[in-house]
């Protein structure tokens, strides 16, 4: 039955690949297409961390209905990923702190300095296979792909870390727009794609929308 479901796909991405399970840490604009995305994909094993609220100013760009204000995110969006694709991901409605993750983890968060508390916990699971951060503002994404058991990648990776007094500043109004939301899930659904077919994946990614500009 599930060949038949996926059989548009199967010869860019067959389920049964997929492995290892996937962590998604941040279930905001990103997080939750990416979620959807890898779930319309065949991969079932997808656990969400969040403890954020859906608020009205989220349904513009994140995966979420009028009723699902006032709901947890990683509730409502297991809910409704249940009801799109029959399947249930692990809702963790709670900050990431360390807990222990193996497989492969993306990061939908906002500010520097989370990521780089995430970081520090990633870089010291041997379990993690890929790790991949992403980005995005306005209309330019990036995204970093690391394997953390690689000392060089890891160096290099964090040679783009810094804290969010450095970063860009970009006018609440100008933060996030549909398009660039679904671009970047794409992408993240991509990487995760190469990941489990053993292609080569770019590890470092830019896109500017607004230029039409990709740099790898």
């Amino acid at each position: 039955m599930e060949e038949e479901r996926f059989h548009r796909q199967l010869d860019l991405l067959d389920p049964k690949l997929v492995k290892h399970p996937v962590t998604i840490i941040g279930a905001g604009a990103t997080g939750s297409f990416t979620a959807l995305s890898l779930a319309k994909m065949g991969v079932h094993d997808i656990t969400v961390f969040d403890f954020d609220t859906v608020e009205e100013h989220n349904l513009p760009n994140q995966f979420y209905r009028t009723c699902d204000i006032g709901k947890p995110k990683v509730l409502a969006l297991q809910e409704i990923i249940e009801q799109f694709e029959g399947i249930q991901i692990k809702a963790r409605n709670e900050k990431y702190k360390g807990q222990r993750l193996s497989g492969i983890v993306i990061t939908a968060v906002d500010s520097m300095d989370t990521r780089i508390n995430i970081w520090k916990f990633v870089k010291l699971n041997n379990d993690i296979k890929l790790y991949v951060d992403s980005r995005m503002g306005a209309e330019v994404m990036q995204i970093y792909s690391i394997d953390p058991n690689n000392l060089y990648e890891c160096r290099e990776y964090e040679k783009n870390l810094f804290p969010s007094s450095e970063a860009l500043q970009v006018r609440c109004t100008a933060k996030s727009i549909m398009y660039t939301v679904l671009s970047l899930a794409s992408l993240l659904a991509n990487q995760v794609k190469k990941f489990v077919s053993g292609e080569v994946l770019t590890k470092e990614l830019t896109f500017d929308l607004r230029t039409i500009t990709l740099i790898t």
